[in-house]
């Protein structure tokens, strides 16, 4: 009875975290840029004094959906979508270098080149700074330029040229930020190949019918590991009753 009760707490405890990385996907359907996190559930032995005669569930992440989103057409001019393959690299929460595909782009009041989330995005030799000016213009190649502050719309100028970037997919992952890094905490060197279209932004790759259906199917597992374990508490019950019979 002990197995059956405790594969069946396991699993729906890993459920419920499946189910709650289902719900995030769903909540950024609408985020810029966002790459759809993917799980899979597995089982595994118990280790510990004696033989490995249990077996546990446990949900575990396998990654994220690197297709590329729809591209939406804004007409902004700060707003880039990476082209094909690639990533822009920002400033992470850390200081360190991280990559994103939310091109969303921004000046804020320091006059630093962010995303929409804030993170500052990186140039040449660090975050890209943008002096007061009346246009600002960026290149398919990640060049900024600028029209200063009264000047003839002839006298553009650049300021830097953004940081993009091509790593092999398998070495990414994402933290908690929704930002991705190089598992081995190394830096991507810049990749000239990797080209933007301005005007536009890559939408979330997040396919909200087919997460619909995998958090219906979860909340279904859910109920049946539920029902299992009320089976386990009934069938303990009916033994404890013949023992005391015999």
């Amino acid at each position: 009875m002990d197995r059956m009760l405790y594969v069946a707490m396991s699993g729906a405890r890993q459920t419920m975290r499946a189910q709650a990385q289902v719900a995030n996907n769903l909540a950024n359907v609408h985020t810029t840029g966002f790459r759809a996190d993917l799980s899979a559930m597995r089982a595994l032995p118990v280790y510990g004094p004696g033989q490995p005669a249990r077996a546990y569930a446990q949900a575990q992440g396998t990654g994220m959906n690197l297709n590329t989103g729809t591209l939406i057409s804004t007409g902004r001019e700060l707003d880039v979508a990476v082209a094909g393959r690639g990533y822009i690299a920002v400033q992470g929460p850390d200081g360190r270098e991280a990559y994103t595909r939310a091109g969303n782009l921004q000046v804020s009041e320091n006059g630093m080149l962010t995303t929409g989330s804030g993170w500052p995005v990186l140039g040449n030799g660090g975050p890209v700074a943008i002096p007061p000016s009346e246009q600002i213009e960026i290149g398919a190649d990640g060049t900024v330029s600028i029209l200063p502050v009264g000047q003839q719309a002839s006298t553009l100028a650049v300021v830097d040229r953004i940081k993009l970037v091509d790593p092999p997919e398998n070495l990414l992952a994402k933290n908690e930020h929704g930002l991705l890094r190089l598992s081995d905490d190394s830096d991507a060197v810049a990749d000239a190949g990797v080209t933007l279209v301005s005007g536009e932004l890559e939408g979330s790759n997040v396919n909200a019918v087919e997460q619909i259906v995998t958090m219906i199917d979860y909340a279904r597992q859910f109920e049946m590991q539920i029902k299992m374990m009320d089976t386990a508490r009934q069938n303990s019950e009916k033994s404890a009753e013949l023992m005391r019979l015999g």
